[in-house]
């Protein structure tokens, strides 16, 4: 399995950025695939979790600002990122679980990363 995450950027507060999230070695149809982004000095946060059924769940800090999505034609999968603040600022992983285990928000329960994309809200 590898996953490559790519789009992060230097975007100014109130702007928006597209991340993407393509993988190889597993089907997204049947994956539970997600976003979870590590800012210094922090813990890995849970941003965003695209269930194999197609359905979602957002982190509180996230909400109606992100949006994640998935082209099962292209194995890739999406977060669309408005209403951008510094706190957004973080490396960005997109994550995989082939088990599809119920705990989508916490870390622990992806076994494949990808290699992170930087997001820098700043002005």
């Amino acid at each position: 399995v590898q996953l490559q995450a790519s789009g992060g950027g230097l975007v100014q507060p109130g702007g928006s950025l597209k991340l993407s999230c393509a993988a190889s070695g597993l089907t997204l149809r049947s994956t539970n695939m997600a976003w979870f982004r590590q800012a210094p000095g922090k813990e890995r946060e849970f941003v965003v979790a695209i269930r194999w059924s197609g359905s979602t769940a957002y982190g509180d800090s996230v909400k109606g600002r992100f949006t994640a999505s998935r082209d099962s034609a292209k194995n890739t999968m999406y977060l669309q990122m408005s209403s951008l603040i510094p706190e957004d600022t973080a490396v960005y992983y997109c994550a995989a679980d082939k088990t599809r285990n119920v705990q989508i928000g916490y870390a622990r329960t992806y076994d494949y990363w990808g290699q992170g994309t930087q997001v820098t809200v700043s002005s």
